[in-house]
């Protein structure tokens, strides 16, 4: 597995704490936070909607 640049864990009131993270390859990846060596990975694109969803609480049940 390539390494990963995690950034800082983002928790949520009440809910997971993930992060994200990128490889120098420009690979997105995002997991939950303590479980960083089971990410999913998608294209930058794709998690950055899944993020914004999850910030305005209308994604949060997915984590």
């Amino acid at each position: 597995m390539a390494e990963i640049d995690w950034e800082e864990p983002y928790c949520g009131e009440g809910n997971n704490c993930f992060r994200i993270g990128t490889d120098s390859e420009g690979n997105a990846y995002i997991a939950v936070a303590g479980q960083e060596d089971r990410p999913l990975t998608d294209s930058r694109d794709a998690l950055r909607a899944l993020i914004r969803e999850i910030k305005t609480g209308r994604a949060d049940h997915l984590l």
